[in-house]
């Protein structure tokens, strides 16, 4: 895991990261090759919606990870446990208050050309979303053109490169969007880091 810096307007609170183990990406895009049985068409918190988000997305539960076919991403948290504890050393309040954080549901998202999550949003918008501390997300392969994640206060553009990884705050100060897959595919992992459920 190697840490990388973003330009533009400072303190904007995005951690980046390289994840440097580019196998692992590639057995996590051949997960979701291997099981389009489970895929589903993506959906927003208010449903199917695709001018907002349009997506093909598996969805995971802490549960599934008990079973062999999820091995892959017990590996893939160590690998984002370390870029959160790197988080906390960039901003050591983090640590002082959320020293533990639970992962919950996580998706595994592929983009054909002219899909999006073009609709500008955040990570917390309601009650049932409260629990949300902060965001994650994992590029799996290299995009070229288009699809990017755009976080528009901040005038940051983030472009797909494998192993690129993001974590940012849940809250409407990090609203964000990503831009339509002009070419090519595009895959990444993505979900929340929220209070632990005691």
């Amino acid at each position: 895991m190697k840490r990388i810096e973003i330009e533009n307007q400072k303190p904007n609170f995005i951690g980046c990261w390289n994840i440097e183990n580019k196998i692992l990406c590639d057995e996590i895009i051949s997960f979701f090759e291997k099981n389009k049985d489970l895929s589903k068409e993506g959906t927003t918190t208010l449903g199917k919606n695709v001018d907002a988000k349009k997506t093909t997305d598996i969805t995971i539960t802490p549960k599934n990870l008990e079973q062999p076919q999820f091995n892959i991403f017990k590996e893939y948290f160590n690998e984002l446990h370390k870029c959160y504890v790197d988080y906390q050393k960039q901003w050591p309040f983090v640590k002082s208050i959320f020293s533990k954080v639970d992962i919950g549901v996580f998706n595994v998202q592929k983009y054909n050309p002219g899909d999006h999550f073009s609709h500008l949003h955040c990570e917390r918008t309601s009650l049932n979303s409260l629990h949300r501390l902060f965001a994650f997300m994992t590029y799996l392969n290299n995009v070229e053109d288009g699809g990017k994640t755009n976080f528009d206060y901040y005038k940051i553009k983030i472009k797909p490169e494998v192993g690129k990884t993001l974590i940012w705050p849940a809250e409407w100060t990090h609203a964000h969007a990503g831009e339509v897959l002009k070419s090519g595919i595009k895959y990444i992992v993505t979900g929340w880091l929220h209070f632990p459920v005691k």
